[in-house]
Order: structure tokens, then sequence, then C-alpha cells
């Protein structure tokens, strides 16, 4: 079956970007990519999400050192770091669903201007560290660090596998 659908086509088409220019990254855009993210759907619409934006050199060093990903935190101009604000968590499973379509929809929106991003989650072995690099209060949680810039490289096609290999159940 063919789809021409813009939206089934952004999602099929969006790749994680890992290699970025050195071209700033406007901070209406970064606005945008947030609120793109905060439309997400939440349970009791308690928008469980708070983000945290690192530009400065300094802070993106300190922030590469806590993580494998180094090399991606240090090329990207603008990091964001999602957290799980634990004082509007009612039920932490669908809290997490929440701020997990919350960086979907903004990694789509990312993909959507042009721009590359990609969804970091190695760096949650030192969510402490970050947390604490970011003054971030008790009730914030690391969730992810989506990396954000203009395309530098883009890799291949994806694959997936058919759907065939992935429903286990359909009566």
């Amino acid at each position: 079956m063919r789809n021409n659908n813009p939206i089934v086509e952004s999602i099929k088409n969006r790749r994680s970007i890992r290699q970025f220019t050195m071209e700033a990254v406007s901070d209406e855009i970064v606005n945008q990519i947030l609120e793109s993210g905060c439309w997400a759907p939440s349970g009791k619409n308690n928008q469980p999400w708070k983000f945290a934006i690192i530009q400065d050199l300094t802070f993106k060093e300190s922030l590469a050192t806590l993580t494998h990903s180094r090399s991606i935190i240090q090329g990207a101009p603008v990091c964001i770091a999602v957290f799980l604000d634990h004082s509007r968590v009612y039920d932490r499973t669908k809290d997490l669903q929440a701020v997990g379509a919350c960086i979907q929809n903004m990694l789509l929106t990312i993909h959507s201007l042009g721009l590359g991003g990609i969804w970091l989650g190695e760096i949650l072995k030192n969510k402490e560290k970050v947390a604490e690099l970011l003054g971030a209060g008790k009730d914030l949680e690391l969730m992810a660090v989506v990396a954000v810039g203009h395309l530098g490289k883009r890799p291949g096609d994806g694959e997936r596998d058919s759907l065939d290999k992935r429903i286990f159940f359909r009566r």
C-alpha cells in the first residue's frame, strides 16, 4: 500500500543525525521545537515535562563528559535536556509515555524544519550528574538529551522489520 500522507512520510524519512554544521539554531526555532513537544498527549493533560536548553560551549563540554556520545553533544549547536517533572506526575508509566511522545514530537518538528536531531539516552547513566550540572531541582528526572542542528551528514535509508515479524496477535 502506497501512502502519500505527509505525516506518514515524515515519520518514515526522519533519521537520527549525529553530525551537524556549525551554523547556529535560533531561539525562535528552538522554541518552536519545544512548543511542538508540549503539544504531546499526556494523561489528565498534566504535561509532565521540563526542558533545559544548552548552547553555551562550556556547559556543552561539561555535559559531553557524562556520555559516550561526547562528539555529538560537542558538535551540536543546541542540546535540549528533557526532564520528567515529578511534581506533575500522577501515574509514572503514563507520564513516561507522555515524555516519550513529547520527544517524538520534537524530533518530527526538527525534521520538518530541515534540521537534524538525535535522541540521546546513554547519558541517563549519569542523570544525577546532569541534573546537578544544570541546576535541576529534586523534582526533575532526566529522560533524554536531544541534540539539534543543521545537517552535517545525513545517514542512508532506514529499515524496519516487516509487520508480520512484529504482530504477535490479531483476531
